[in-house]
């Protein structure tokens, strides 16, 4: 609804990125909202789900964009490992139009105390309560940003550090508790390399999954893919492979982007990156330190 679109009267602040319909802080995580995060909460299939996991969550964007795009019967849980984050996660729920059915929870997707606490009942952003459940409750759809790259690349920070690399959670254990949480029909989304998307993909299906969804993207027409869009499921289905790019030969946003992400981005008709005096950290660049 138009009620709970932002009010754009105030200076855009630096310490997080605004969309159209929510404000979300990461000052105080180690990765910033960028295009890959954006990517994935705006592609990944809903396919009716009702109760959805946000695995590291960071700063709540992926959660937040779930929570905007489906109605007041859905409920998300984001789950992340950094106290610092998970903090900021909450207090950007909590001012979302969205707080009374977001509830963030702070601990390791590996650790079963951290799982067992995602099942029972607790409250929301708000206060408010949610509904009961048990530590075997499956969500109907995960989605997750996860670390890709291996370990022995210094990042300036721990934090940073386990935000990046795959040393504490690897892919395969990934799956395993995707697995474990996933209803037997739903689907896992994830934002990868491309090159570690195909590794994924191999790995998955040694493990029992089907893959789903697959969308490679490109920066502009005629460059090799960069990030790999995937969703998998433990049922076996039909497989729907798309290609995109996010900017025409001229620099400008796509229309395949523009009408992926128009409705949470303010501006998507410039050159550069929405909000330019604000400070992201686009995962989608390929060079890295």
């Amino acid at each position: 609804m138009m009620s709970d679109v932002l009010k754009y009267n105030a200076p855009l602040r630096a310490d997080g990125f605004t969309f159209r319909r929510f404000f979300a802080a990461h000052d105080r995580c180690a990765m910033k909202v960028g295009t890959d995060g954006v990517l994935l909460g705006a592609w990944t299939p809903l396919a009716g789900a009702v109760n959805i996991l946000d695995i590291g969550t960071g700063c709540g964007l992926i959660a937040l964009m779930m929570a905007q795009r489906s109605d007041d019967s859905v409920w998300v849980d984001g789950i992340e490992l950094d106290e610092r984050a998970a903090g900021q996660a909450r207090e950007n729920a909590s001012l979302s139009p969205w707080r009374q059915r977001i509830r963030i929870v702070h601990g390791d997707i590996l650790d079963p105390c951290a799982i067992a606490s995602l099942g029972n009942p607790t409250v929301d952003a708000a206060g408010h309560g949610r509904p009961a459940g048990d530590a075997t409750a499956y969500y109907d759809l995960i989605v997750s940003n996860p670390p890709f790259f291996p370990g022995g690349v210094a990042c300036g920070s721990a934090e940073r550090e386990r935000a990046r690399h795959t040393s504490g959670l690897t892919h395969e254990r990934l799956l395993e508790v995707a697995r474990t949480l996933l209803a037997p029909r739903g689907l896992f989304s994830m934002v990868l390399p491309a090159d570690i998307g195909e590794r994924v993909i191999s790995l998955a299906q040694r493990h029992g999954w089907h893959l789903r969804y697959r969308t490679d993207v490109v920066d502009r027409p005629g460059k090799a893919a960069h990030r790999m869009l995937l969703a998998l499921s433990p049922a076996p289905g039909e497989v729907e492979l798309t290609d995109m790019a996010l900017r025409d030969v001229d620099g400008s946003y796509s229309a395949a982007y523009r009408a992926l992400a128009g409705d949470f981005y303010l501006h998507m008709a410039g050159v550069a990156t929405p909000c330019r005096n604000q400070n992201t950290d686009d995962r989608s660049n390929t060079a890295r330190p």
